[in-house]
């Protein structure tokens, strides 16, 4: 029986083998092949995708070759297939392999040399090259440079960046154009040797055949975020869908700020569709579908990305968000205006205090950056337990030597849930990467007071009685309360610090304002304290703090602190009745 089916396996591995021989000679034989010109991008391709499918699929039974020789040759189809499930989900290292792997097959098996190179892409010919080659050759220049910062110089060196862009007065959005991508490319006079073009035209192959089309390569450099498929005319898109245009719509996020690409495009529709599908599947997250309109999901270098698909978005748009925590800035880089000295100084007053800070301020102002600074503020004997949407602030990256749990929300597992398990696995912090939903919120508020020392999270609120009265609506919401009055109570009592974030129109961010929720009982006003502005390109000292959290802070804090604490508010507090 076990032998019947072992032959009957091998029967159909033949056989599927065979039947590809037969398609590909008669598409050959057809014409359906475009092997006519075999230095056609889509020819190459098509060619790649058989050598690939061949070389994974095929079962080695060479006699001419050792049992030892078969082993290696299995090992590393092995790696090849692991390599190109990978390759598109955020690993470099993968990424690279199968670049290679193409590479090595363009010189060894296709027989791309320097001869005929340039009649893939017309590399000595600028009247020939289209936007995306200019682009790809400016890349791959910069990269030789600066490695994953070359958008980040390309931008610089060519005074492309939103602040030299100066489109603020208008009331336009920051774009480049074709022609300012194409004044850059005659401007620089890049000459390319052979090794040069193989790379490039390697690069495009594998972003075609295995990435992330036109913003595989941006994926992967040193910047904020990406996002496809989320600017143009919906209608003309859906029809462009049929004939085959290509799609504009890609964004890159630098800096805080939304810069448009518009010299770069997707082939078309299904190229759109295609990267939607793919780069969101790292960790089987589920399939994305009509009727599951959305998914959030981490790829593997830590990247957040969010893709909608229709009828829950009104077309197929993908959102990419990089968190660099292998660089996090100390707070004396991030924090760069004048009198930041006095800010670090009262954030590090506030945590060592051990109080309960809400970070808030819209999407890209900086919440979370400044987030995974302050934590080198909390003692280094205090255990950190941490619930996020998605792995976001990678927390043990950046303090390895730290006793630091992070958990995420899961189809199965709320954040509520996630929440209440950290009660039972010894933190002495809790740490939110956003408050989101209101159970979260509500669990926050519940557990102030009791489950950790103190918690640190981030909100997108705009003002501070914003802060309150959104908490307060969740506690309402989840039922914790049925009365405004103490819901807004028990938030008052809970949350004490409120920092706001926030950009200018030139994507500068810096902290707007460091308020108190001032406790009080039986009254539902919510008394703010400003303690800290920032007016004038400053930072300026408004209040001192008052004196009930002033003696909770002052409880926590050792004899150098409470110096320091005195030394920063002394002149503030003669003559305050606060």
């Amino acid at each position: 029986m076990i032998i019947n089916l072992v032959v009957l396996i091998i029967l159909l591995i033949f056989l599927f083998i065979l039947g590809l021989l037969f398609l590909r000679q008669s598409r050959l034989e057809n014409g359906q092949s475009s092997r006519d010109n075999p230095y056609k991008m889509s020819t190459i391709l098509e060619e790649l995708n058989e050598y690939f499918t061949m070389y994974t699929g095929t079962w080695i039974n060479d006699k001419k070759m050792s049992t030892a020789q078969i082993k290696k040759l299995e090992v590393v189809q092995n790696i090849t297939r692991k390599a190109l499930h990978e390759c598109n989900l955020g690993s470099i290292s993968a990424k690279r392999y199968i670049k290679e792997q193409i590479k090595e097959w363009l010189l060894n098996k296709y027989g791309i040399t320097k001869e005929n190179i340039d009649k893939v892409i017309p590399f000595e010919d600028d009247t020939k090259l289209s936007y995306q080659d200019m682009f790809d050759i400016i890349l791959y220049y910069y990269k030789q440079i600066a490695a994953a910062d070359a958008f980040d110089l390309f931008l610089r060196e060519n005074q492309l960046t939103p602040k030299e862009l100066n489109v603020s007065e208008t009331n336009e959005p920051y774009i480049i154009t074709p022609e300012q991508l194409e004044e850059v490319f005659y401007q620089l006079r890049i000459r390319l040797t052979f090794v040069d073009k193989l790379e490039i035209l390697t690069q495009r192959l594998y972003q075609n055949y295995k990435g992330h089309g036109p913003v595989d390569e941006l994926r992967d450099m040193n910047i904020d975020g990406i996002s496809g498929g989320v600017s143009g005319s919906i209608q003309l898109a859906m029809s462009d869908a049929m004939s085959g245009m290509p799609i504009n719509g890609i964004w890159v996020f630098y800096h805080g700020l939304m810069i448009h690409l518009e010299f770069l495009a997707f082939s078309s529709y299904e190229e759109l569709q295609k990267i939607c599908r793919n780069i969101y599947r790292y960790g089987k997250p589920g399939q994305l579908s009509a009727v599951r309109g959305y998914i959030v999901n981490e790829m593997m270098d830590g990247s957040r990305v969010v893709v909608v698909r229709p009828p829950f978005s009104e077309s197929w748009s993908f959102f990419v968000r990089k968190f660099d925590y292998r660089g996090i800035q100390k707070l004396s880089e991030l924090i760069t205006d004048c009198n930041s000295e006095l800010v670090i100084k009262l954030l590090e007053l506030l945590i060592q205090g051990e109080q309960i800070i809400g970070i808030t301020g819209e999407q890209g102002s900086g919440k979370t950056t400044l987030l995974k600074s302050l934590i080198r503020f909390i003692p280094a004997s205090y255990t950190l337990r941490v619930q996020e949407l998605v792995f976001e602030l990678h927390l043990r990256e950046i303090y390895p030597e730290r006793n630091i749990v992070s958990f995420r929300e899961t189809a199965e597992i709320s954040g509520r849930e996630g929440l209440d398990l950290q009660k039972k696995t010894d933190g002495t912090v809790n740490i939110i990467g956003e408050v989101a939903s209101a159970p979260v919120a509500s669990w926050l508020v519940m557990i102030s007071q009791v489950a950790s020392k103190f918690t640190l999270f981030t909100h997108h609120a705009k003002t501070t009685q914003n802060l309150v009265l959104s908490l307060r609506n969740d506690l309402m919401i989840t039922g914790a309360f049925h009365n405004e009055q103490a819901a807004t109570e028990q938030v008052k009592a809970s949350i004490r610090f409120d920092v706001h974030m926030t950009k200018d129109i030139k994507g500068h961010r810096f902290i707007e304002r460091i308020s108190e929720i001032v406790p009080s009982s039986g009254s539902s006003e919510i008394e703010v304290n400003e303690i800290m502005k920032f007016e004038n390109g400053a930072y300026h000292l408004i209040h001192p703090i008052s004196k009930i959290t002033r003696r909770e802070i002052y409880s926590h804090l050792n004899d150098n602190l409470k110096k320091s604490y005195d030394g920063l508010f002394s002149s503030l507090e003669k003559g305050s009745g606060i």
